[in-house]
């Protein structure tokens, strides 16, 4: 499973940069829907996109670090 694919057909206005494998993976997504969300609902949004992909057993562990346009200036 291509994660970064993935993500960006449910967030396709983001910027997602994907590192690691396995149990180290890390994502970082920069998208405007995470405007004025907090942080457990922007990793809320993410994880339910990545429900299916988790119950599978195709995705195992996810570092997620979910920022808005904003806070990367």
């Amino acid at each position: 499973m291509d994660i970064t694919e993935f993500l960006k057909s449910q967030f396709p206005e983001a910027d997602i940069s994907f590192d690691g494998e396995d149990c180290n993976s890390k994502v970082l997504i920069v998208s405007e829907q995470f405007e004025g969300l907090t942080s457990l609902q922007r990793h809320k949004l993410v994880l339910g996109a990545l429900r299916d992909h988790f119950q599978s057993g195709q995705l195992h562990a996810l570092s997620l670090s979910t920022k808005s346009p904003s806070e990367m200036n």
